[in-house]
């Protein structure tokens, strides 16, 4: 590309729009796993013979293990070439340890003597984990060679949103309305019926977003492609250390998801739907009313961020779950008896509809549009050093957002300890004291609003808005066609594979 066709606009790697949407299944395929996943401890406690103490302890360890992996995996997808490309075998390569390590653990663990069942369920979990890591990773890191048009990048967010929305919300109707009818219980019946169907259709996804992402998942779309300065291992804390706009990313992030982290926990949803409002099952009938409302919230997100930039839709997005939180409290406070709004329509079960609406489908926007965004920064380091590498940008962030967001369960549990429940979380059955009363809007909706101005805070020293993106792809482009980096070091990439 010369330096003219650069300034005539030839600046974007654009793509077709099914290849967005196809490559985005790629996330669906996962989410899919994380979705089966959430019944294992039925599993491992119900069918196989592992307590319930010993499941919640290995599950934690899981977690720890899971941020672990992310920065390896990370240096993995960026010293990864091959023939059919950088991103693609890593895909296959996950899904198959996904599904691999689904079948072993279900099919084999419970039949195994009980002194080798924790073992056992251990290794599994621990593939399951890895297999996560390689195929979560590239949704990430692929997104910088799918497109770099700063209109485009968003839409992968929209086609994102949907298909979660129907994972989620259909797979939870699935289990409880049919398995569980069907079974009785969660048993190995159910087991082999949920994980078969989840096996197959994560397969399908994976194979359509490799279709999608097979015409973009070559080295002329890597960074500056031979000029790419080689980065060791090492380099992550000078990369992390180094790139601001990475730094306030998931400063504002983290801090966005682990505000509902702990409004979307199980605990909190108890304490406000059955205790505070007085109706636990109103809980499912509005999460039913509000989908199709977040996902039109998702499309207007999206709108803005391919007119604005996705820092601008990113900010709104915030404040306006932010004042729908402070408004939930208002509404609470003002409420001589919030038991009310259950049982029958009125202004205030109105109200709480559409302030939850807000707060949750404007809530979600920044992680939906997170994975675009981690593009732009990848794009910036490569702009600023000569480095291409959205595998160690993207893990990074995951592992300092996994960090932050497995707070959530203590900080519940701290919470509803100061109020006495030392020995037990609060049930439907509990009373609603005054104490209790404060503890679920501090938890509910309190906190949450606290964590969104920290993210409002990081988002202003963000700058990676739609004008300097636009700024970046030119000089990149102009770089390439040049044939140099703005490093005087220059190396060639190493290691592949």
């Amino acid at each position: 590309m010369s330096s003219a066709a650069v300034e005539s606009g030839q600046k974007y790697n654009k793509a077709k729009l099914w290849q967005i949407g196809f490559f985005a299944l790629n996330n669906t395929a996962t989410n899919i796993y994380m979705f089966i996943l959430t019944f294992v401890s039925y599993y491992a406690a119900g069918v196989a013979g592992l307590t319930v103490a010993v499941v919640s302890i290995v599950l934690t360890a899981m977690r720890v293990f899971d941020g672990i992996t992310d920065p390896i995996v990370g240096f993995i997808i960026d010293k990864t070439e091959s023939k059919f490309g950088k991103f693609r075998p890593l895909m296959i390569l996950g899904n198959v340890l996904l599904a691999t390590s689904v079948i072993l653990m279900y099919a084999i663990t419970h039949t195994l003597p009980l002194s080798l069942q924790l073992i056992f369920f251990v290794l599994t979990y621990g593939l399951y984990v890895i297999g996560y890591t390689f195929q979560t990773a590239v949704t990430k890191a692929a997104q910088t060679v799918l497109t770099n048009d700063p209109k485009q990048r968003p839409l992968f967010s929209v086609f994102d949103g949907v298909y979660n929305t129907g994972v989620f919300t259909v797979g939870q109707v699935y289990v409880a309305s049919y398995l569980i009818g069907k079974h009785g219980d969660f048993n190995i019946g159910l087991f082999s019926e949920l994980n078969t169907l989840a096996i197959i259709l994560a397969g399908i996804f994976t194979v359509l977003a490799v279709i999608g992402i097979s015409g973009k998942d070559k080295k002329e779309f890597y960074g500056l492609a031979d000029l790419t300065v080689n980065t060791k291992f090492r380099d992550y804390w000078k990369i992390l250390k180094g790139n601001k706009p990475l730094k306030f990313l998931i400063t504002a992030v983290t801090a966005d998801k682990l505000a509902f982290s702990l409004l979307r926990q199980s605990v909190v949803m108890v304490m406000i739907f059955g205790i505070l409002m007085g109706d636990y099952e109103l809980s499912g009938t509005v999460s039913m009313i509000t989908v199709v409302p977040i996902l039109l919230i998702t499309f207007i997100a999206v709108a803005i961020a391919r007119k604005r930039g996705m820092r601008n839709s990113f900010i709104k997005s915030t404040w306006i779950s932010f004042l729908s939180l402070v408004g939930l409290v208002g509404l609470f406070l003002v409420m001589n008896d919030p038991t009310s709004m259950s049982g029958n329509i009125g202004i205030a079960i109105v109200l709480f509809v559409i302030l939850y609406t807000l707060a949750m489908g404007f809530g979600a926007i920044p992680s939906t549009l997170v994975n675009p965004m981690i593009a732009d920064v990848s794009d910036y380091e490569t702009y600023k050093s000569g480095r291409y590498v959205p595998g160690m940008l993207g893990t990074l962030f995951s592992f300092v957002d996994k960090l932050i967001t497995s707070l959530a369960p203590a900080i519940v549990g701290f919470g509803v300890a100061l109020i006495g429940f030392t020995a037990e979380f609060p049930t439907v059955s509990d009373p609603l004291t005054t104490p209790l009363y404060g503890m679920t809007l501090l938890l509910g909706f309190g906190l949450p609003a606290l964590m969104l101005i920290v993210s409002l805070v990081a988002m202003k020293f963000y700058n990676l808005d739609d004008k300097k993106m636009e700024e970046i792809q030119t000089e990149l482009a102009k770089m390439k066609a040049e044939g140099k980096v703005e490093e005087s070091e220059l190396e060639p990439e190493t290691n592949a594979i």
